[in-house]
């Protein structure tokens, strides 16, 4: 028994030793190697096979149906606009995936850019996808899967469930071009933190060199710089062992932020208080008008009037006044406004008040 204890303890103590620190993100949360990222593709097509509910005779929708035919062999009459309800133009956007090579499948999104009213039912011609730099990436194709629904009927009713008139092809499309990422590449390979933070940039360097010693350098406060050798399959087996290893950020700067169309109010965790005193009340003036009709007495020669009467109310809360303990924290902010029975509206002015007085801690963002 006493050996098992022993086996027992020195196992526990072993998966202390190498258990992750408390907080900790892998490497692959909290930021990605340069050039490894998708890509965004756009182009401009025509969606058939509408019953009825696409564009109306849109000139550039004209001449893109023109085009489509003169491809097929059939020429259609110079100066006649064909009707064209059952068709639509539409922008088709897709991302293109780090590493997508020629002959993978992708998923694209079909928006209408003219008066169609749902894309249901239709069928997207071959329309190729290109990159910001102008080369087809892509080609789409197919028919449509769209989650809307509208319905209309003769009295001008109509009924619109979630977006008719935007649609979605999963794998709409063949990747025809690899996008060249760098990967392969001899020399350091750059890896690129989501938010720059000097301390985490340190911590993620002291990380990596502990299991790989020499390999990391800080260049900047987003960028560190990876010696890895130029073997691809070697160097890809070291980027997913990089990836895994657990990092302690460091903790993000005290911000507020503010929703100033939704009224929503985010403090985070790092928010503190110096010593304050907050009091905050609500004053309400009203004033009610009730004018009352005098009517003169019979055959006095005396005429109808209005006589005015206005009644004026003055009504103020009685708040108590909430002192704030030097370095007050988060949850001690919270209950202290809470108590005070604050609206987002009121906790805003309230912020900003602690603000201009110095005592608030933090960096007030308005979105």
């Amino acid at each position: 028994m006493r050996k098992l204890f022993a086996t027992l303890a020195l196992a526990f103590s072993a998966l202390l030793a190498f258990a992750a620190p408390a907080n900790a993100e892998r490497v692959r949360d909290l930021g990605q190697f340069q050039g490894v990222r998708s890509n965004q593709l756009t182009g401009y097509g025509i969606v058939v096979g509408l019953p009825g509910t696409g564009d109306d005779n849109l000139a550039y929708l004209t001449q893109a149906m023109k085009g489509v035919s003169g491809r097929m062999g059939l020429t259609l009459p110079p100066g006649v606009a064909p009707g064209l309800k059952n068709a639509a133009a539409v922008m088709i956007t897709a991302d293109l995936p780090a590493f997508s090579k020629p002959g993978q499948r992708i998923d694209v999104t079909v928006s209408t850019i003219g008066k169609a009213k749902s894309l249901r039912g239709g069928a997207l011609i071959m329309t190729p996808l290109y990159g910001a730099d102008g080369q087809i990436y892509a080609m789409a194709q197919g028919n449509l899967a769209v989650g809307g629904l509208d319905v209309g009927g003769r009295d001008g009713s109509n009924v619109t469930i979630n977006i008719p008139t935007v649609g979605r092809i999963a794998d709409g499309a063949s990747v025809e071009r690899a996008v060249a990422t760098g990967f392969d590449n001899g020399g350091d390979l750059s890896w690129n933190l989501f938010t720059a933070d000097f301390m985490t940039a340190s911590r993620v360097r002291d990380a990596i060199n502990r299991k790989l010693p020499g390999t990391a350098t800080v260049t900047d406060g987003v960028s560190l710089a990876l010696r890895l050798p130029p073997n691809a399959d070697t160097r890809a087996s070291l980027m997913a062992a990089i990836e895994m290893i657990d990092v302690s950020p460091a903790e993000t700067p005290a911000r507020v932020i503010v929703n100033s169309r939704t009224g929503t109010v985010v403090i985070n965790s790092a928010v503190r208080v110096a010593p304050a005193a907050i009091s905050h009340g609500k004053l309400v003036v009203r004033v009610d008008e009730k004018p009352t009709v005098v009517q003169p007495a019979p055959f006095s020669g005396g005429r109808t009037a209005v006589e005015q009467s206005s009644r004026i109310r003055v009504e103020e809360e009685d708040r108590k006044v909430m002192m704030f303990q030097p370095g007050a924290s988060l949850s001690k902010i919270v209950d202290a406004l809470n108590m005070l029975g604050v609206t987002p509206s009121d906790l805003v002015a309230i912020l900003e008040a602690l603000k201009q007085a110095g005592a608030l801690k933090a960096e007030m963002v308005v979105i």
